[in-house]
């Protein structure tokens, strides 16, 4: 069994949550993280790197000289590869660098990164987030008395809009929804902290058969 250790809305120990090891994924698994990973980055890559060919360089279609007796090689437009100012042969032209992954790999990959921050013991979860003002110091000493230390990923149901002003100054915090928590996500940050809610409806998509994004 793993448990996840709960805390009040004042950030203070109110139990534990069992788990049973049946539900996590740990025996397979790493490939499809990988592949979701990669193509996650792979998607954020602008892909506009080019260059202009022959045909697409200004410049008429005039010779640069006549044809013969001047001594120079023969010449038919400035627009040549081999003229500096002239087309690039074969270069970049544009691209999409998109991967598919399929929606069971894309599932499998999130089972497989939420349970290994299980696992990890890196998964707490608190009642329920209630700051007294919308400010970065009250978020700040929520997150200090959890013993929540280096990089968070703070995870609800609904994100609040004073949580997320509250917590948007804070060094590798970042708050989202939990139908927004990715693989990425889940690798990036090294705690994760979840509403009650917010568990719910992780645990929801870590169910087998639940639906997920890569």
């Amino acid at each position: 069994m793993s448990t996840i250790q709960v805390y009040s809305a004042a950030g203070e120990r109110a139990g534990e949550l069992t788990l049973d090891d049946a539900a996590l994924e740990l025996a397979r698994g790493a490939q499809a993280v990988k592949e979701s990973v990669v193509a996650r980055q792979r998607r954020h890559r602008a892909g506009t790197a080019a260059v202009l060919a022959k045909g697409e360089v200004a410049g008429s279609n005039k010779k640069p000289w006549r044809q013969k007796g001047t001594g120079r090689a023969r010449a038919g437009f400035r627009q040549s590869p081999i003229w500096r100012g002239g087309g690039v042969v074969h270069g970049p032209g544009g691209r999409s660098y998109d991967v598919k992954v399929n929606r069971k790999v894309a599932r499998l990959a999130f089972r497989r990164a939420l349970s290994e921050r299980v696992a990890a013991g890196a998964v707490r979860v608190i009642e329920s987030i209630e700051l007294p003002e919308a400010k970065t110091r009250h978020a700040a000493a929520l997150l200090r008395k959890m013993g929540v230390t280096g990089s968070c990923l703070i995870v609800e149901d609904r994100v609040s809009a004073a949580l997320a002003r509250a917590a948007r100054n804070l060094p590798k915090v970042e708050v989202v929804k939990a139908a927004d928590v990715d693989v990425y996500s889940l690798l990036r940050f090294r705690t994760l902290v979840a509403t009650r809610a917010g568990w719910a409806a992780l645990a929801a998509r870590l169910a087998k058969g639940a639906e997920v994004a890569a």
